[in-house]
């Protein structure tokens, strides 16, 4: 095995921007230096989630490929074992580096969890291993990987338009589709007509809440914890006192309110980072982002992280014991501005806003107690009718653009749906509306609303055009 670090030098490092553009600047190449200036010194002084597939030793034996999601590999007297396989258009790209590390057999495949940026790329791994006439890994997995498979089977188009949405900025059915990643190199979305790729590889192997794995004198202890997704693992590599964290531990705010997903679980994935820092771990290895060393250095990550989850999960909850609404609650919950300034908990990716929204769907279901929402009038007819009390689509237009002027872009929004809702084929209003939705976009700083934003923008200036 070659050592990564060893060969790297100071060279462009490809990394993705907050809002998914992705940018070449000069980069620390070692992540293990660059994660701990960034913890030591609490200052993100550059792009710290590289998407370039370089490929670091940082341990004897240990490799870690940095991707739009990381692959984790452990050398074995009996082939690799390798945690996730990042995404079907990064899947290559992480093998190919993988194999100028090593030429062994991939052994196991070990999924942290079914998210397609993490399984996706498996089929490479298969290809590879029948190019050189090698058995394909086992694959191992939480029980609810399957079901999850599954389900995105079942849901297929509506995970393509999600994809195209989140991660691209764009509307359903825009022409473009998943060119503009293809494009920035990230490989998270495609053109292709399945979002589980037909080549991916399916658990062989899967458990429940636990479970052990010994391959070529290298164990590993795998726990089931609930997060950022009901299927994660996260594993303890005892003989390198290393934890591989999966999306567990990301290098941004947890991933625990994404609009556009399924139910997250903030509490236990804060209890999962608190059973991970009593094993007093020596390397923390994430999924996306630099590894980190140190025991000190992991513990500030691990509790600092899982703090901020269980104020939020305890601010909320007090204010529904309350009887407090929705609203109110969204009025009323807040973290510490400078928590939200440390590297890895910055808010570019996932936002606490959003964790809210999700904790009261937990524990409180979809209504949000306003009694007029528990069973609308069609959005259509509300825009008729206050447009019609308010004097005319283009008045409630040209307000919303001297909201914008006053700074109040939420409100300017809701103005503007307003009256394109009233008037749903005006290329005017559609032009207000763009020009007041890349505004917004320009104002936020999460992925999750910079992509909508974009992706309403797009949709209005499409129709804007086409008059």
């Amino acid at each position: 095995m070659t050592d990564g670090a060893g060969s790297a030098t100071s060279r462009p490092r490809l990394s993705v921007e907050p809002e998914g553009s992705v940018v070449a600047s000069t980069k620390t190449v070692d992540p293990i230096e660059l994660s701990s200036r960034l913890i030591d010194t609490g200052v993100a002084d550059e792009r710290i989630v590289r998407v370039d597939n370089a490929l670091s030793e940082i341990d004897d034996n240990v490799a870690v490929i940095e991707a739009f999601s990381n692959m984790v590999a452990f050398g074995t007297d009996d082939g690799l074992v390798c945690f996730d396989a990042s995404g079907p258009l990064s899947g290559a790209a992480v093998v190919e580096s993988l194999r100028g590390w090593s030429a062994d057999r991939i052994n196991t495949l070990l999924y942290t969890h079914g998210h397609i940026d993490h399984v996706g790329g498996s089929g490479a791994l298969a290809a590879d291993a029948a190019a050189r006439g090698q058995p394909a890994p086992q694959v191992v997995g939480h029980d609810n990987v399957i079901p999850r498979f599954e389900r995105y089977n079942a849901t297929n188009g509506y995970n393509l338009i999600i994809n195209r949405r989140q991660f691209a900025g764009l509307p359903p059915n825009h022409p473009a589709q998943g060119a503009s990643l293809r494009h920035r190199g990230v490989g998270i979305t495609s053109d292709e007509p399945r979002f589980l790729p037909a080549d991916a590889l399916w658990p062989t192997r899967t458990y429940s809440s636990s479970d052990s794995l010994s391959v070529g004198g290298l164990d590993f202890e795998l726990h089931h914890d609930k997060g950022e997704t009901d299927d994660h693992t996260w594993a303890w590599v005892p003989s390198h006192r290393a934890i591989c964290a999966g999306d567990l531990v990301v290098w941004v705010f947890p991933n625990a309110g994404n609009p556009q997903k399924v139910q997250r679980y903030p509490l236990e994935w804060a209890r999962a980072l608190r059973s991970m820092d009593a094993l007093e771990p020596e390397l923390l290895i994430p999924a996306h982002g630099p590894p980190v060393r140190g025991r000190e250095r992991i513990a500030t990550v691990l509790l600092t992280r899982a703090e901020a989850l269980e104020s939020l999960v305890s601010q909320t909850i007090d204010l529904m014991n309350e009887g407090a609404s929705l609203d109110e609650i969204l009025q009323s919950v807040r973290l510490p501005a400078e928590w939200l300034e440390r590297p890895w908990m910055r808010p570019i990716y996932d936002e606490p806003e959003f964790v809210i929204r999700n904790i009261w769907r937990l524990y409180g279901g979809w209504w949000d107690l306003d009694p007029a929402y528990l069973k609308p009038s069609p959005k259509a007819a509300l825009a008729d009718e206050l447009v019609r009390l308010g004097g005319g689509a283009e008045v409630f237009a040209q307000r919303a653009q001297e909201l914008v002027e006053a700074g109040d872009l939420k409100l300017a929004c809701h103005l503007i749906e307003l009256a394109v809702g009233a008037d749903p084929s005006s290329a005017s209003l559609h032009g207000v509306r763009a020009e007041i939705y890349e505004a917004r976009r320009a104002a936020e700083q999460s992925l999750m609303s910079t992509s909508i934003f974009s992706a309403a923008a797009a949709e209005s200036r499409e129709i804007a055009e086409s008059d």
